[in-house]
């Protein structure tokens, strides 16, 4: 039963995860971070990096995949809100 809870959990984990992928890319693309809230994405980081602590205390290697790759696009587009303003 175990197994089946944990490929539940990487199947959401992949679906979750590409799903950020397609806004880092367009707003890496395009530069527009006009409609990116900068306090949104700061509340979205903390929450990501709270989940992968819980991923870790829980020892589930789905909850650490999924987080490990949104906290990088989290943290990009971040990093993106905050160069491209400034343009």
């Amino acid at each position: 039963m175990g197994n089946y809870i944990e490929i539940t959990g990487f199947i959401a984990a992949v679906l979750t995860t590409a799903a950020f992928l397609p806004q880092v890319y367009k707003t890496w693309k395009t530069q527009d971070v006009s409609a990116l809230s900068l306090p949104m994405l700061l509340m979205f980081f903390v929450g990501v990096f709270t989940w992968l602590i819980y991923g870790f205390l829980k020892n589930s290697p789905s909850i650490i995949f999924a987080n490990s790759i949104t906290i990088v696009s989290a943290f990009l587009l971040i990093y993106f809100k905050i160069v491209y303003t400034k343009r």
